[in-house]
């Protein structure tokens, strides 16, 4: 057998050797995960995927969740069921917080978008702040999931979470899941804790959730011994449902001879103010707000006058402008601002 010339040899193996090479390239990925997150634009497809689904689009405002520092609230902006935007509407303030909130926020919004989940790192030096966040974030997607599979049909199954309601004792939140128009399970996130109320916790609490899917709403008992759980768990419970689309409990067929115009009631998230919390909630049908009304105001002493003059006026303006773009009465600037956060955020599950 006639020998290979080594020149012949060697040019062979360098022609074996490019295939390879380009084989190797054209297996690369198009575009590096990290590389895609740094620039703030792209996603890569793995997170993409995790994103609620169902095409939700518009702003969806999470519950204000308050921390040691302040609260921290997380309005994203969707597209196509995925987080194109994620901003802090409220975060801590003041002093030393001014700075950690500076520097922390914006690096929790970009994290949010690459993850496109509520999965992400906490912030060094920032802890209370990002767990705020966090939970904002994901009560934002919860209430987008929601939306989505009210949409996709009343046979899936959605998980919504109520707003955090402030008690005595420590604050109560709701989250349930909804399958076909009925609820299947309920489950308390945040309840009073320490001392004396870890007791009346984990004796009230599982009885609260077996009531809430046995009656299908929030007309439930309170529970004996357990007064201001029992009544901070139904409003969380109420705006956990008033959150569910198409058959949560609150929505309803709307219009004479058979008309498909629909009537639903929203709440919003709860906006602190310097005198206490605001909460709106809205009735919506086909495609105005028809009924508001602040289920929350401040209270006590001189409050009391400002918010018996200012809420009425407040409620009339929600339902004249169709938005929450309206002036501030005199004299109640902070009830003011802090409801129309509230009426914004309920507009933003309403989808407008």
């Amino acid at each position: 057998m006639r020998k290979s010339h080594p020149v012949r040899r060697a040019v062979l193996a360098g022609a074996a050797t490019v295939s390879g090479i380009v084989l190797l390239l054209s297996l690369k990925p198009a575009s590096d995960p990290g590389s895609a997150q740094a620039a703030g634009g792209q996603l890569p497809p793995a997170a993409a995927g995790q994103a609620p689904q169902g095409g939700v689009n518009g702003a969806v405002t999470g519950d204000a969740v308050q921390t040691q520092y302040g609260a921290v609230q997380v309005r994203l902006t969707m597209s196509g069921g995925k987080i194109t935007q994620a901003e802090a509407v409220q975060a801590p303030k003041g002093g030393r917080s001014d700075q950690i909130t500076s520097a922390s926020v914006p690096r929790l919004n970009q994290a949010a978008v690459a993850a496109q989940s509520a999965d992400i790192d906490a912030v060094s030096g920032a802890t209370y702040t990002s767990a705020g966040y966090k939970k904002s974030l994901q009560s934002a997607l919860d209430k987008a999931k929601a939306s989505a599979g009210g949409a996709q049909g009343s046979g899936n199954a959605q998980t919504v979470t109520g707003d955090a309601v402030q008690t005595q004792y420590g604050p109560v939140q709701v989250r349930i899941t909804v399958a076909g128009g009925k609820i299947t399970k309920a489950e308390a996130v945040q309840a009073p804790k320490g001392g004396r109320s870890d007791q009346i916790t984990s004796a009230s609490v599982p009885r609260l959730n077996q009531a809430a899917v046995a009656a299908g709403s929030a007309e439930i008992d309170a529970v004996s011994g357990a007064t201001y759980t029992s009544a901070g768990y139904k409003k969380s419970l109420q705006s956990a449902l008033d959150k569910a689309p198409a058959g949560g409990g609150s929505s309803q067929a709307a219009g004479s001879g058979g008309g498909q115009a629909q009537t639903r009631t929203l709440t919003g998230s709860v906006a602190q103010t310097q005198y206490g919390p605001v909460q709106v909630r809205i009735t919506v049908a086909g495609g105005k707000i028809t009924k508001a009304e602040a289920v929350q105001a401040p209270k006590g002493g001189r409050s009391d006058q400002i918010t018996s003059a200012s809420v009425p006026r407040l409620n009339q303006a929600a339902v004249a402008a169709g938005n929450a773009q309206i002036d501030a009465v005199s004299g109640a600037t902070y009830t003011s601002t802090g409801y129309k956060q509230s009426l914004q955020s309920a507009l933003d599950q309403a989808g407008g």
